[in-house]
């Protein structure tokens, strides 16, 4: 079958394309994550306020 060697080829470009973007999906992700995490203050102020 001589069709089969270009549709390998593709897949394997677009399984590797896929993969890149599941990559950059999760660094973007952890940077989100980590960002969140810089800017919030301690959990200091959870719950009722003492005396209420």
């Amino acid at each position: 079958m001589a069709g089969r060697g270009p549709q390998s080829f593709k897949k394997r470009q677009k399984e590797q394309q896929r993969k890149e973007r599941q990559q950059v999906k999760l660094e973007k992700r952890l940077r989100r994550r980590q960002a969140r995490e810089r800017q919030e203050p301690p959990d200091q102020e959870i719950g009722p306020a003492p005396g209420s």
